[in-house]
Parts: structure tokens; C-alpha cells; sequence
């Protein structure tokens, strides 16, 4: 049986070795509040904090996490979400019934065909044998832009309208080679003219199809603008792509069609999550909309996620898009952390990590959070005057943290907004 002297030892090592834990996770938050303070730089704007450890799932650290932040492109993070549930592996490319050598086909939202930063669908070779293809929007119930998009961004190339069966990204790629104009695709060959308007770069009439330029100006060796969709226009460019004629048609989707399948989801995640495609999340929450509900309705579809999946988290977010474009969306950093919570459950953290920009290294985190090993694997957001980040952080003892950190109303430019926050993320990394 130990001695009294040594069970006395004994707690007293015990008590020595608690205190110094107590006063070790003390200085730690301590210097957390000095680089997020009062005194901090990050007092002469709004700032939200929020560190949250996955694995002894305790919150250790929270400034602001309950107020809401315009969350800019962090709102792809719900997007992904929805996706996660209800989507699976593969890609639903479109919707069709076969009678014959005829076939009607429905869009699903797939934003692939065409685009070039993504794996093709074989959509030419699976309608090769029908003779007679007819095309139907009859499950399209929703706008070409988003709520709250701001209008004067129709001719950039982030702002791609939305549609239910895109083609080419739903963008007319002009290049320039000897100061000569090539246009794809080619049926808008014809819809670019010169002007003398000030312009350095292509730009579209707001109403129409018609682009300019001036050759005067400088003029980019490659420039994407959007085109005003329309059934119309799918059809005709469909038809030049298949080289067969398409027919348009009022069908409504009948209850025992069949699914043509495309390829794998994951590189319209990972171009989503790094590269931030606001076109491939907008399509990508049309497809979770023609999963659950047999249309394609933004609104509905965020409401039916929100209702089911995400009815548990600490603050309902006021989620409007897929991108993150709009300034209605609303999220506090509470509510995103306890988001890379679920999102953990349903994805290893590898793969999790993988799929996220890593700082230093890829996606839009390439020239920030630089290290000999990577330490934030993150989704940012910006917009004027608001830049947010959401994501996981792993630290010097190799222990894992989900993170929310979010700047509204600021007026610096967003490249100090940046290296102040690399100071706050250095420290969790060597001090937790």
C-alpha cells in the first residue's frame, strides 16, 4: 500500500501539472484577445472569431461569433454541404425519355459541358443514334441571376448567368492573335464590333448578345464575357456542338424518365472550393434543387437544407445563393464552424483538406499563409469591403482546429485584412 508521503506527492504533482495546464491555455487565450482586441488592428472594423477544437470538440476561443457577417464566397461552404447530402459521387448530366431513334431531353443543372476547366461528359456520343432530339425547360423555375446580384457585374466573367442546361460556362471566349479577334463559340462570330468607347477588354450591350472592343486600348490576349442565355440559344448552340438539329419543346419531366450520368462530382468541388467558380456553385445548388425536389428552384432547395440538415445549427443563416455574390447572405461564425463540424462528418479530414486551398500552395490561398508545411486549408470570401475565411488549421503540435474568421465594413484594402490575419493564425499554429 503507498506511503501518505507519497500519495501527498503524488497529488501534489497532480495539482502542479493541472495549474500549469490552467495557465498554459490562459496565456494562450490571453494572446488571442491582445491580437483580436480592443488595442488590436481589428478593432477599427467588424470581426468575428471563432477557434474550435475537432477533436476534444471544445470551443477555445470566440470573439463576435454569434453576430451575423456578410460571408462573400464562404457561403460556397453550404453549397458544398447541400451537395455532400444529397448529390453523391456522380454527376446527374441530364434528364431524358427515349421513343425510337427520338429523345427528349431536361436539364439538371450540370455546369460541365463545354467548360474547359472541367471533364467532359460524353453528351455526343450517347445522343449520336437519335435522329430526332427535342430539348425541354419545363423544369426550370428560377432567374438567371441570383437575389441582391449586383447588376453592373452582367459582362464579368465571375457573374455567368444561371441556367438549366449550360453550355461553354455560358461564356463567349474571345482570344486575339495578331491584334485578330477569334471568337467561340462560333455562333457569335458575327456579334463582335469595334467601338470607341474607353474599354480595355471585351464587353457585352446589357440587353443583348452584341460585344465590343477597341483595338486602340489594350486588349487581352484572352477574355470571357457571359451571354444572355435562353432556351433559344442552348438549342442553337447544342445543335452546332452535335451537328444535328435540336428541337425546343414545352414537355413537362415525366415521372419515368432515366439519368445520364457524367463523371465524378469532386472536380466541380474542387474547382468550387479553390478556384471559388461562383458559375460551378450556383449550377452545383441547381443540381441539388432537380435532385430533391424534380425542379430547379434556388430558393426552395435552400430552404428544404436548411429545414432538415442544417436546422440544428446555432444561428439560421440567411443563405440566398450558391456563389456567395450577393450581399443578402448572412452567416455568424458560429454557425459556419458548427458547418466544417458536419462537414467533417461526412468527409475524411484528409480529404477535406485536400479539397480546400491550402495557403501557400493552391486555390485562391496560392499566394498567402505561407510555409515550409501547410497550415490553413480554408474557403475565403471576398467583396468590397468584406473578407471572410472558414476552414481548419493545424498547428505545430499537429492538433487540428476549425476555424471562422470574418471582416465586414472595413476600409483598408483587403491585402492588409489578409497579412493581420496571417498574424492571429500563425499564433493558434505555435501556440496551440
Amino acid at each position: 500500500m503507498p506511503s501518505k508521503s507519497f500519495i501527498s506527492l503524488l497529488f501534489l504533482l497532480t495539482f502542479q501539472f493541472a495549474f500549469g495546464q490552467e495557465e498554459a491555455i490562459k496565456k494562450r487565450y490571453q494572446g488571442l484577445d491582445e491580437l483580436l482586441g480592443e488595442t488590436s488592428f481589428f478593432e477599427n472594423h467588424l470581426t468575428g472569431f471563432m477557434l474550435y477544437d475537432l477533436d476534444s470538440q471544445w470551443v477555445m476561443f470566440e470573439k463576435n461569433s454569434h453576430i451575423n457577417f456578410i460571408p462573400a464566397s464562404t457561403i460556397k461552404l453550404l453549397t458544398f454541404y447541400a451537395s455532400l447530402v444529397t448529390l453523391g459521387d456522380s454527376i446527374n448530366t441530364f434528364r431524358y425519355v427515349a421513343n425510337g431513334d427520338e429523345i427528349t431531353i431536361w436539364g439538371t443543372g450540370d455546369p460541365s459541358w463545354g467548360y474547359d476547366i472541367l471533364p467532359q461528359p460524353k453528351i455526343k456520343e450517347f445522343l449520336a443514334p437519335y435522329k430526332k432530339i427535342n430539348f425541354s425547360d419545363q423544369n426550370w423555375n428560377s432567374t438567371a441571376f441570383g437575389y441582391g446580384w449586383q447588376w453592373d457585374d452582367y459582362y464579368y466573367a465571375y457573374s455567368s448567368e444561371r441556367s438549366p442546361f449550360p453550355i461553354f460556362g455560358n461564356l463567349v471566349t474571345i482570344s486575339h492573335s495578331n491584334n485578330i479577334p477569334r471568337v467561340s463559340p462560333t455562333l457569335f462570330k458575327n456579334s463582335l464590333s469595334v467601338t470607341d468607347k474607353e474599354m480595355k477588354g471585351i464587353e457585352r450591350d446589357f440587353r443583348s448578345n452584341a460585344f465590343y472592343y477597341n483595338p486602340k486600348l489594350y486588349i487581352p490576349k484572352k477574355a470571357a464575357v457571359p451571354f444572355i442565355t435562353s432556351p433559344e440559344v442552348f438549342v442553337e448552340l447544342a445543335s452546332a456542338t452535335l451537328q444535328k438539329p435540336i428541337q425546343l419543346v414545352k414537355d413537362v419531366l415525366p415521372q419515368g424518365h432515366k439519368v445520364f450520368r457524367g463523371g465524378n462530382i469532386r472536380p466541380l468541388w474542387s474547382e468550387m472550393l479553390q478556384e471559388s467558380d461562383n458559375f460551378i456553385a450556383e449550377q452545383l445548388l441547381m443540381m441539388v434543387s432537380d435532385q430533391i425536389l424534380g425542379q430547379m428552384n434556388t430558393e426552395r432547395a435552400i430552404d428544404y437544407i436548411l429545414k432538415t440538415y442544417l436546422m440544428d445549427l446555432p444561428d439560421r443563416p440567411q443563405w440566398v445563393d450558391g456563389s456567395g455574390l450577393s450581399r443578402h447572405n448572412l452567416a455568424t461564425p458560429r454557425s459556419m464552424v458548427d458547418l466544417m463540424v458536419k462537414i467533417e462528418d461526412l468527409l475524411p479530414r484528409n480529404q477535406l483538406m485536400q479539397l480546400l486551398s491550402q495557403g501557400g500552395i493552391s486555390g485562391t490561398l496560392k499566394n498567402n499563409y505561407k510555409a515550409p508545411r501547410p497550415y490553413v486549408f480554408a474557403k475565403t470570401g471576398t467583396i468590397s469591403n468584406n473578407h471572410s475565411m472558414v476552414g481548419i488549421i493545424r498547428t505545430s503540435r499537429n492538433k487540428f482546429y476549425a476555424f471562422a474568421f470574418m471582416n465586414n465594413n472595413y476600409l483598408n484594402k483587403a491585402s492588409e485584412i489578409r497579412r493581420e490575419m496571417e498574424k492571429v493564425l500563425v499564433y493558434v499554429r505555435d501556440s496551440f
